[in-house]
């Protein structure tokens, strides 16, 4: 899947091999524990202007891609409570065709290129093009980068779990519309 703008060019392919490039070193960390935690193999290539709007657009491009691969029907949730350090990170994640972000991400302590509102820019624009609502909350934690990194890992857990195949239409209404 491709996204290309005046502002980025990105490409997420998933289960395809060739490591992830976007050149944001700390994006392609986190991406890197997503995809492991997913159990999927991604490739991603970007170029951009701005870090925000490189975050953004790998959110799109990245739900863009998992709703073309969702099987007919699937399993829909997903969560994880996610540990790293001195950090617990709660996730769930919904794909039900209604786009919500509720992202609540606290830490006392920065560390550079690790910014809530970029992991914010990212999470809505991946509610948005997969259809999905989700649900991240610090529990606990007190460095930057060790809140954001148990995101990222609770992340690709709870959507690793939601997009596998189920074997019924996982909704009372008979209907979802992804």
């Amino acid at each position: 899947m491709n996204r290309k703008t005046r502002e980025t060019d990105v490409t997420v392919e998933l289960d395809a091999a060739g490591g992830i490039r976007t050149g944001d070193k700390v994006l392609d960390h986190l991406l890197t524990a997503l995809f492991f935690y997913m159990g999927r193999e991604a490739k991603v290539r970007a170029t951009y202007d701005l870090r925000h709007h490189l975050w953004e657009d790998v959110g799109i491009v990245l739900g863009e891609e998992l709703r073309s691969k969702l099987p007919e029907r699937f399993v829909r949730f997903g969560s994880a409570v996610m540990p790293m350090d001195d950090a617990l990170v709660l996730v769930a994640v919904d794909i039900s065709g209604r786009p919500y972000a509720g992202v609540e991400l606290s830490f006392k302590e920065g560390e550079g290129g690790f910014e809530a509102s970029l992991v914010r820019e990212f999470l809505w624009g991946l509610a948005r093009s997969l259809r999905a609502t989700i649900h991240v909350k610090t529990l606990s934690g007190v460095n930057a980068h060790h809140v954001i990194e148990a995101a990222f890992k609770g992340l690709g857990a709870a959507l690793g779990r939601a997009i596998q195949e189920s074997g019924k239409l996982e909704s009372t209404k008979g209907l979802l519309e992804v």
